[in-house]
């Protein structure tokens, strides 16, 4: 054989072929701007998820520093700050809290902070600049919002404070703001250093520290912010650090921002898992239609390629031929999709921020992005059109002259019919007679179905009364704001008050108000309890235990005492309770004799024991000295949206009847009340509610079922955008793969269409055969749904939703059932397209055609 190094004249051939297979080219080119559009939308949606979740993170901690120390006197922080292991530092110092009224639902500090230190916290002036002289100030909107005052610089702002343990009112200027985060625990209120020399410049540093759990003041005390070189051992790193200086934790307290940790990182393991996942269906995706344009165009060139194997063209040679056609149309189809899903993926990001519960999100333009898309379309590619090349170069010029569409294993059988062909068995055959390419195209139509069904799935298997229930056991729920913010908590605030409790309760349509009063206190066990605590450590190994909670159940052991979240509740929201051992008996338990008891909160039993068993004695020791015996009715609980909403490992809780609560605990205080209305009452309460809680009682907030029915609709609503617009995309690549199939195999098919026309079959019996291959493939794409598409489902669905504690998988064939007359109607309408627009000449052009 001839060998033709000519790589100009395979250069060539790779354009002509091009320009003779146009309408390949148009699938192909989509088919690779589709794959490129999932692979970007999908690393915008990553990269950007990733570095809001991590942004997100530190704004919870309150900065983005590697490290911080703690509560440092002058003297100490000079001694720290130029070790070499720190690369960068910034440093506030504290004065107190802000008192205004206003901010009583928003902890705000009053600091001093160095540039640095603010751009660690994410608290710099983004308008105006940072104080600098004694009567300026710098805020956050909210604060601003709070207290009424205008995002204006100049605008004045009273601002009551406490500083070194006393109370204060300054009037100051604003110098400078930046937009309020709720996600951070408190804000800041930035003070100069003039300000700071001039109040405090006299304190006594080391009598504030040393006294500062007694007295809860730390004014004048510096808070160091540090960077390292890396993120790896923080920890180890500032306990060098305080080592080298003589100092240890026991002077300077330590802080690491668990936003770098390796636990951070593994918390994510599950997003990275579910992104490698999403690719890997993506590169299936691609792969499948792409693999199945070239390979129907190696197949339907078969005679083309035998020639050039004739006249010396090596299998190296036609193996480039394919190989930069593959690539010319990358370049075409490549540019398009990183442009489309770049804005795509920009679109859905708020949406997928929403469903992995991220509050700040942040679209960046990264380059990365481009780059690893193109990438990955590439080698998709260049993987897809591997196979396609190397049967292309393994053809021999008799192979090429027999070919026909038509896979032959050496086992056909010769079968006599005296009724004739059946049209429908003819379909059959020719679906199935090159098997390999009607699997590839059943399993790309089939693609899209099944994650249409897991989408489905999902946004179905949500459960808003579950979900609701969870967080609200009544129609309106009122307390202290600290009460539903996660970060401030209900620490005893006495806030809501009885006269505000009545006035919501005489409102027309309010059917009951429930109140839940909260006592902490310390109780003493007995013998017997400790008995109990002691065997149930020692069933678990667990005495010596020195971690996590088993080690407060060993200081209990010690103390012999236990903390207790005392609560009282009104007869209206008894039945709240849940209970796992006993029975709730409403009469007896309205005597005030009995108890309902909570189990411990370490797991150190199986769960269903407690310190005292039902029937057991249970002795109350008030604040006030005098003491109750009370009988134990049963062990349960309550559910979390009307608890205290913290467990500490030591803590157990007691229920008692609110009457008995208000009888031995003085000046008792409403944790929340619950209240229930009729339900068309409901609008007008709230609209009640909203406005007191605005003008009247600012420092009180509220939560409905309305409120949490509307979280549930966006959580949905954010599945149902990102799961579906990415079904559409993969729905499309599969409809792209089917229309490609059937057109080239009508068109590599219009002699032998030809043929069975002279030979007697009529139009009508070719559009009849053509229209039950359509109907061939549709069947079988659904017999692959229903049968190995539930099980690729139900991973899909449990890897994206199994840990969400709302959803309940449920099997449902809903979507398939929906995308059959779809389906079916694709299914018909592509083949006749594909047959009328290639079988325009007469049946004598094309028997005489020659390919």
């Amino acid at each position: 054989m001839i060998t033709t190094p000519n790589k100009r004249t395979i250069r060539n051939l790779s354009i002509k072929s091009l320009k003779a297979n146009k309408l390949r080219n148009i699938f192909a080119a989509m088919a690779i701007a589709l794959t490129t559009i999932l692979f970007t939308s999908l690393l915008t949606i990553g990269i950007n998820m990733n570095k809001s979740i991590q942004e997100s993170s530190m704004r919870q901690v309150g900065g983005s520093a590697h490290g911080s120390f703690k509560y440092l006197t002058k003297d100490e922080f000079d001694h720290i700050k130029n070790h070499k292991l720190i690369k960068d530092i910034g440093y506030s110092v504290s004065v107190g809290f802000a008192l205004n009224s206003e901010l009583s639902t928003r902890p705000t500090e009053v600091r001093y902070a160095t540039y640095k230190e603010a751009k660690f916290m994410f608290d710099l002036p983004t308008k105006g600049r940072m104080p600098q002289n004694e009567n300026e100030i710098a805020l956050d909107t909210i604060v601003l919002d709070k207290l009424g005052v205008p995002h204006e610089i100049g605008s004045n702002i009273t601002l009551k404070y406490t500083i070194n343990g006393k109370q204060a009112t300054d009037k100051f200027i604003l110098s400078g703001y930046w937009k309020g985060d709720s996600v951070t625990p408190s804000s800041m209120a930035w003070i100069s250093e003039k300000f700071i020399n001039a109040k405090i410049g006299d304190i006594d540093y080391k009598y504030v520290k040393n006294h500062i759990k007694e007295t809860g003041n730390f004014t004048g005390l510096i808070f160091a912010d540090v960077m390292f070189s890396n993120s790896f051992n923080v920890k180890n790193k500032l306990f060098k650090i305080l080592k080298d200086n003589g100092y240890t934790e026991a002077n300077i307290p330590v802080g690491v921002n668990w936003a770098y940790t390796s636990g951070q990182i593994t918390s994510n393991l599950g997003k990275i898992a579910a992104l490698i996942g999403a690719m890997l269906i993506i590169m299936l995706s691609g792969y499948l239609i792409i693999y199945n344009i070239f390979y129907i165009s190696v197949v339907k060139d078969t005679k083309f390629y035998g020639v050039l194997k004739t006249i010396g063209t090596t299998s190296k040679q036609i193996r480039n031929i394919v190989k930069r056609q593959a690539i010319i149309l990358s370049i075409v189809g490549v540019p398009i999709g990183l442009v489309i899903g770049y804005i795509m993926g920009s679109v859905l990001i708020p949406f997928v921020m929403k469903v992995v519960q991220v509050t700040y999100t942040e679209i960046s333009f990264n380059p990365l992005i481009f780059i690893a898309s193109s990438l990955f379309s590439l080698v998709t590619v260049l993987i897809s059109c591997r196979k396609p090349q190397k049967i292309a170069s393994k053809i021999s010029p008799i192979e090429a002259v027999r070919y026909t569409d038509v896979q032959d294993n050496g086992k056909r059988k010769n079968k006599e019919s005296t009724n004739g062909v059946k049209v429908y068995k003819m379909a059959l055959y020719n679906v199935f007679r090159n098997k390999k390419k009607a699997i590839v195209v059943m399993i790309s139509l089939s693609l899209s179905i099944i994650l249409l069904n897991s989408v489905y799935t999902i946004v179905k298997g949500f459960d808003m009364e579950k979900y609701i229930s969870f967080f609200m056991s009544s129609d309106f729920a009122m307390a202290d704001a600290g009460y539903f913010n996660n970060f401030v908590g209900y620490r005893g605030q006495d806030t809501l008050k009885e006269k505000t409790v009545g006035k919501i309760s005489s409102l027309k349509g309010v059917k009951s108000a429930g109140r839940v009063y909260f006592k902490e206190c310390e109780h003493k066990l007995t013998d017997k309890s400790l008995k109990w605590l002691k065997a149930a450590l020692e069933s678990k190994g667990a005495l010596n235990d020195k971690s996590g909670a088993t080690e407060n159940a060993s200081k209990i052991l010690k103390s012999k005492e236990m903390k207790l979240y005392f609560s009282g509740f009104d007869k209206s929201i008894w039945n709240k309770f849940e209970i796992y051992e006993g029975t709730f008996d409403s009469k007896k338990f309205a005597t005030g004799n009995y108890v309902i008891i909570g189990r411990p909160n370490f797991d150190v039993t199986s769960g269903k024991e407690s310190y005292y068993n039902i029937g057991e004695n249970f002795k109350m020791t008030y604040y006030d000295g005098t003491e109750k015996t009370y009988k134990v009715m049963a062990i349960g609980d309550i559910p979390y949206n009307i608890s205290i909403k913290r467990a500490e490992p030591n803590a157990v809780q007691i229920f008692i009847p609110s009457d008995e609560f208000k009888s031995h605990v003085k000046n008792p205080v409403i944790m929340t009340v619950l209240f229930d209305v009729e339900k068309k009452e409901i609008s007008s309460v709230e609209k009640y509610i909203e406005s007191y809680v605005k003008t009247k009682e600012p420092a009180l907030s509220y939560k409905s079922r309305k409120f949490y029915k509307n979280e549930f609709a966006k959580t949905q609503s954010t599945y149902n955008v990102v799961g579906y617009s990415l079904s559409f995309v993969i729905a499309l690549i599969g409809i792209l793969n089917f229309a490609n199939s059937m057109a080239t195999s009508i068109i590599s098919r219009r002699q032998e269409h030809a043929m069975l026309q002279s030979i007697g079959m009529t139009r009508r019996q070719l559009y009849k055969m053509i229209l039950f291959e359509g109907l061939y493939y549709a069947l079988f794409t659904m017999l692959i749904v229903v049968t190995f598409g539930m099980a690729v489902s139900y991973i899909i669905v449990n890897a994206i939703a199994g840990d969400i504690w709302f959803f309940s998988y449920h099997i449902t064939l809903a979507p398939a059932v929906i995308c059959l007359p779809f389906l079916i109607v694709i299914s018909l309408v592509i083949p006749v397209i594909c047959y009328k627009t290639t079988s325009k000449m007469s049946i004598v052009e094309r028997l005489s055609e020659i390919q």
